[in-house]
């Protein structure tokens, strides 16, 4: 039985995304790939910027269902735990999302398109630090961290480390070099690290 047509898109839009990047996976493609019209593809997503975000929420590792979870339910586990699945799933998340977006940085006039439409969704690269931040402040509330833990420079440092090992170390060392921890081993002393510095 044939997947549903939106789900069909969604695989395509991955694939072409992570194989070609993004600017180069055109709407004409990724509705071939997935066996389907161009208009069937607009029935479902607004454009490729659209299709974008649900690849990264629907597709790539689960970083801001996590991050919202947290807000909810911030005390069922202890922070470094928590700071440890949060850096964790940054990390797959960027070495995926990583791939995909890295064309937008060669065409300015497309990153600044790309920027404007995610500006109008509400959404961008900076969601996830900013969630991060409004846990951290929760968890400082709450007694858990240091009166005077900068929350946003703690939730910077934290994901920027993420990014920075996606960007600078090939996960599975085909073709760089592959990071000296593995990605339990990596979050979890990235989250001690960091706790060093804003634990009362």
């Amino acid at each position: 039985m044939q997947k549903p047509t939106r789900e069909r898109i969604l695989d395509a839009a991955h694939e072409l995304m992570r194989t070609l990047g993004l600017s180069r996976a055109t709407t004409k493609e990724i509705a071939r790939a997935a066996g389907c019209s161009e208009a069937a593809l607009y029935k479902h997503f607004a454009g490729k910027e659209d299709l974008f975000v649900a690849v990264l929420g629907e597709r790539l590792p689960r970083l801001t269902p996590l991050l919202h979870r947290l807000l909810l339910d911030p005390s069922a586990r202890t922070v470094e735990e928590n700071l440890a699945e949060v850096a964790r799933q940054a990390v797959l998340f960027y070495a995926e999302s990583f791939p995909i977006a890295a064309s937008l940085y060669a065409e300015t006039k497309l990153k600044a398109r790309h920027d404007t439409v995610m500006r109008d969704m509400g959404t961008g690269p900076h969601m996830p630090i900013e969630s991060l931040d409004a846990y951290l402040r929760a968890e400082r509330a709450n007694g858990r961290l240091a009166p005077g833990a900068d929350t946003f420079a703690a939730a910077s440092l934290l994901l920027g480390a993420c990014a920075q090992r996606a960007f600078a170390y090939d996960a599975d060392g085909a073709i760089g070099k592959r990071p000296p921890q593995g990605v339990d081993t990596f979050a979890a002393a990235l989250a001690s690290t960091l706790l060093t510095g804003i634990a009362p």
